[in-house]
């Protein structure tokens, strides 16, 4: 698709405040379909919600109309005084310039039972196209193609997500067993950690060349143990026909992950749980009532990236479980920036760094608008949460690869 270039000055101007925007998940649509229209965006940072302004041209005029998405025409006056009031020194604000549409992927199995997952969910209620990709194609190297990739809440350990004491005798676990076992034997890997590892290094060759990785819930935890123990056995017999190394735990190499350090592994198979990263065992007396976290609030002329990720309506979104709920603070690495926080936990919720030319996010928990999803529950109906900050933070990644590159502070 692409947008024919106006021939007047007007302006297209999405507000992405509480009070006038009611569908700020499809607003983000629209800003890609515009950019991969041939279009350039502003991203007003913190004007009115993170706001987007563009060129007032007929066809996204009829999309924001389609999609129930608020937006007023302004005039080129109108929106020049928009901008100055940004720029102003004294207004915490920027105008970051969105200019070319990510090429997105999805690593997610091609049976992605017993779990749904969020990303890909708002991504199709946005109606923004991604390519679902897995360990085929990322031995292959496919992820070339790509800007941008999302990490399914997989297991990177070769552990099956730690489900072997609860729900061995399920079909679905059988089939992903197998499944598994024939992927990795077809690439020439005698256990499925070692197929795991294999796909894992590509992400963060990925990552390393200048990709955008962002992950939830189990990938983001899993993901770093199973770098952290490149060449040491932490599988018991169940997942991979032999015992684990007994001094696995002192063999980890933390200088190999992204944002975690000194953490124990958990390797009993009848635990549900990977390592001391994840906080959902250390917060049992929280209540959905009161499990509110916080949004750190950025500088967003002078650290325009966090200021970016943590765009929305609210600083204060609701919690939500998952395999990997959250991340206690004492195994995170100095250098790892936390941008969401449940301080009487202790724990950090939404977390971000820079990895050799890329960067990666990781976010804890399943499904922002499902506190405590559980194997087998229905999907959630975005159209029931059109308004959603917690799904916003999502989409907020999905546009990041699109701005303008500022130089990186020495």
């Amino acid at each position: 698709m692409s947008f024919a270039m106006p021939v007047w000055a007007n302006k297209i101007f999405i507000p992405m405040d509480a009070e006038t925007q009611t569908a700020h998940l499809k607003a983000y649509g629209i800003a890609y379909a515009a950019l991969k229209g041939g279009m350039q965006i502003d991203w007003l940072i913190n004007y009115k919600g993170g706001s987007f302004g563009m060129d007032q041209v007929e066809g996204v005029e009829r999309m924001c109309k389609l999609r129930g998405v608020a937006y007023e025409i302004k005039s080129d006056a109108e929106y020049s005084g928009i901008l100055n009031s940004i720029l102003d020194p004294d207004f915490n604000g920027d105008v970051i310039k969105l200019e070319k549409p990510p090429r997105i992927a999805v690593y997610t199995p091609p049976n992605k039972l017993p779990w749904d997952d969020a990303v890909t969910l708002v991504l199709t209620y946005a109606e923004i196209p991604f390519d679902k990709v897995y360990d085929d194609e990322l031995l292959k190297d496919d992820l070339a193609k790509y800007d941008w990739l999302h990490l399914h809440h997989e297991d990177f350990t070769g552990q099956y997500g730690k489900f072997w004491a609860s729900f061995r005798q399920e079909a679905w676990y059988q089939t992903d067993q197998k499944t598994a076992e024939a992927t990795a034997a077809r690439h020439g890997f005698k256990k499925v950690s070692q197929l795991k590892l294999a796909v894992a290094k590509k992400i963060r060759d990925f990552t390393a060349g200048g990709g955008y990785l962002f992950a939830m819930c189990s990938a983001t935890d899993s993901y770093d143990i199973a770098l952290a123990a490149d060449g040491v056995d932490i599988c018991e017999s169940m997942f991979d026909g032999d015992p684990a190394d007994q001094q696995a735990q002192q063999k980890l190499d933390f200088k190999k992950c992204f944002a975690f350090k000194d953490f124990n592994l958990v390797m009993s198979p009848m635990h549900y749980e990977y390592s001391t990263i994840d906080n959902t065992e250390f917060r049992t007396s929280i209540q959905p009532s009161i499990d509110y976290f916080s949004l750190f609030t950025f500088s967003a002329k002078f650290d325009p990236v966090p200021a970016m990720l943590c765009q929305n309506h609210t600083t204060t979104i609701k919690g939500f479980m998952g395999q990997t709920t959250a991340f206690r603070k004492d195994v995170l690495k100095s250098g790892v920036l936390v941008m969401g926080e449940y301080k009487p936990a202790n724990e950090a919720r939404y977390i971000h760094g820079e990895y050799g030319k890329g960067t990666w996010t990781f976010y804890g928990g399943h499904d922002p608008e499902d506190y405590q999803h559980m194997i087998h529950d229905p999907v959630t109906d975005l159209d029931l949460h059109p308004t959603s900050p917690g799904y916003r933070l999502i989409l907020n990644n999905v546009l990041f690869p699109a701005a303008r590159k500022k130089p990186r502070k020495t």
